[in-house]
């Protein structure tokens, strides 16, 4: 990060946190041992979970009709029980319902998930846009039309921001290894030491019911950007941009991770959104602006 970058993190890090000093729930974050998908917080995300769930009862379906078929084959056509094999070579019948029955199938599926894959892909016209830019090993934010950018590291990462905590700065963690000065971090933004490895030093901030696109980009390698609980990821790919969208639901606080292996320090990239209410977010836009939190994009480049 850059010497301008820090100074206008720091600063409006101090003016608009107390915008969102308001108690946001952990809704969308990875559980210890979770087989399941994350709450749903967005239409987009109930659509993805129904449709997982509809395909599973297919595949179990034609699992338990192909074992129970070979099950019948074993006993009804084993040495013991068919001394004298037949020798005929086709079946026009089980040869047609074969080839007709997959079909049937895969049209069936393809009925239901292209009106998901179409939803998620016709990107409409948003009330927030936000640029985001993929880098080794952060994330950078711009909300478009507004004076307002600024980068989001993982909170124990060197780099990350830490005016939130006063005076009381405990020293660099470049190892990343968890520690009472992480732990510290943490609590000061409301976290546990639970939320490690997927907290931010800075989030993204969105009124709730609001459309948002997305803008989605990387500076150096491939990165993805993902919110399982919004139920969308988007690869980050150098030269070209590429959208997503979302309409949150409820307000609360949603994690995601880098879903795309982008190297050493792939591992600590997550991404933090929170989700408020209208007037917060007004409130939060305002005082970030005010501070005068924005990195131009072209000094990054040159600097």
């Amino acid at each position: 990060m850059n010497l301008k970058t820090m100074m206008t993190g720091l600063a409006g890090a101090l003016v608009a946190a107390p915008a969102l000093a308001q108690d946001l729930p952990v809704i969308g974050r990875p559980e210890q041992g979770g087989l399941g998908f994350q709450p749903a917080a967005t239409e987009l995300a109930r659509d993805l979970q129904w449709l997982d769930g509809m395909i599973n009862v297919i595949i179990i379906a034609i699992c338990l009709f192909v074992i129970g078929l070979l099950a019948f084959v074993f006993i009804r056509y084993n040495q013991k029980a068919n001394k004298t094999p037949a020798t005929f070579t086709h079946n026009s019948p089980i040869e047609v319902a074969w080839t007709i029955g997959p079909i049937v199938i895969l049209v069936f599926i393809g009925a239901f998930s292209l009106p998901v894959l179409f939803k998620q892909q016709e990107i409409p016209e948003g009330d927030i846009t936000i640029k985001v830019t993929g880098y080794q090993w952060y994330w950078g934010y711009e909300y478009v039309g507004e004076d307002l950018a600024y980068d989001s590291y993982m909170i124990g990462a060197p780099g990350a921001d830490l005016s939130y905590m006063g005076d009381d700065v405990p020293a660099a963690t470049a190892d990343y290894r968890l520690n009472d000065g992480i732990v510290d971090q943490l609590e000061a933004v409301g976290l546990s030491r639970d939320e490690w490895l997927l907290a931010t030093d800075t989030a993204v901030v969105v009124p709730v019911g609001a459309t948002v696109v997305m803008q989605v980009t990387g500076a150096d390698v491939i990165h993805s950007w993902t919110i399982p609980a919004f139920g969308v990821k988007q690869d980050a790919v150098p030269g070209r941009l590429a959208e997503l969208w979302f309409e949150a639901e409820q307000e609360g606080i949603y994690f995601g991770q880098c879903s795309e292996l982008c190297g050493i320090a792939h591992a600590y990239m997550p991404i933090t959104v929170k989700v408020v209410s209208q007037e917060a977010y007004d409130a939060w836009l305002a005082n970030s602006v005010e501070a005068g939190w924005y990195t131009d994009v072209r000094d990054v480049l040159t600097n």
